[in-house]
């Protein structure tokens, strides 16, 4: 039983990491541009797509994996575009450039789906896909805190905070929603581009429900470890991923839980997360109310015997 146990959470830990890109490409836009972006669901498969099609052709898997991330990064210009420049709702751009994918997806894979079975990928001769995937997110995470330091990042920042008074200060906040996005679903199709080398195949689905995985990674991550400072909040994030997977495993070990479930517990996750702060937020005010009242009261209490 100790051996199943540990074997599930080291795979959880596994696959957490290799979602943990596309988490903070989520966390880019839901909480550093507040953009309410789902183009994750289509850019995935894009970036799981292009890598596959160009490693059956023969290409090297690190070159298809670095033309995945800039397909994806071409995706989240085009939802960028349609926000700034169409003057198209957020939600509804993202929505627009999500069914557009799914039929792009299909004419570059030109199948439903692409098998790897056989064929050298980045991870074939890899002995620890763990410790290699460690690795990769410490340095993406590094690269992001750097690039949310740096002058442009601080405007795409302060765009998601306060987009008109950035304006006022001269900075061009079209350009920095359409950089955001689409370095956020850079990072979505790298994630997806692992992820279909690491299970050897690429699905025209694939890519479903990924906005809720990556906001559900993002809302634990918070919850659990905290967001004081960018550097604590990519952290987070990462971890949230690998905590996730792991409450989905071990929920999957539920009798009367089939994996057909999984969406199902993953709705049933994130809604506890969301909850679970504004309960305790809400019990913490009341808290603080009672001791005022109870404050007030005493000193009331005490006003009287002097005035008596």
């Amino acid at each position: 039983m100790l051996d199943r146990l540990l074997s599930i959470g080291g795979s959880s830990i596994e696959i957490g990491l290799l979602y943990a890109l596309m988490a903070l490409g989520v966390y880019m836009t839901f909480r550093i541009l507040r953009f309410p972006d789902l183009t994750v669901d289509g850019s995935f498969t894009t970036g799981g797509a292009i890598a596959t099609v160009m490693i059956t052709n023969g290409y090297a898997p690190l070159l298809a994996t670095v033309c995945a991330f800039f397909g994806g990064l071409l995706a989240g210009f085009c939802t960028g575009l349609l926000n700034t420049k169409g003057r198209i709702n957020g939600l509804l751009a993202g929505i627009l450039m999500m069914i557009a994918l799914y039929s792009i997806n299909l004419r570059i894979m030109g199948k439903p789906n692409i098998s790897l079975l056989r064929i050298d990928t980045l991870f074939t001769h890899i002995s620890s896909v763990t410790i290699t995937m460690i690795i990769v997110v410490v340095v993406f995470k590094l690269l992001l805190d750097w690039f949310l330091h740096t002058d442009f990042g601080l405007a795409l920042r302060a765009t998601g905070d306060n987009d008109r008074m950035i304006r006022s200060y001269g900075v061009n906040t079209h350009t920095t929603t359409i950089v955001g996005v689409g370095l956020s679903n850079g990072l979505v199709a790298l994630s997806g581009a692992l992820v279909s080398q690491h299970q050897g195949f690429a699905d025209n689905t694939m890519g479903v429900g990924m906005i809720v995985v990556g906001l559900a990674s993002v809302i634990i991550g918070e919850t659990l470890f905290g967001s004081r400072s960018v550097f604590n909040a990519t952290l987070s994030v990462i971890l949230g991923s690998i905590v996730y997977r792991m409450v989905v495993a071990f929920a999957l070990q539920v009798r009367w839980l089939e994996s057909s479930d999984l969406k199902l517990i993953t709705a049933i996750i994130v809604i506890i997360a969301l909850t679970v702060p504004m309960i305790r937020g809400s019990i913490r005010q009341k808290n603080l109310a009672r001791k005022r009242s109870e404050e007030l009261q005493l000193s009331s209490a005490s006003g009287g015997r002097s005035d008596a």
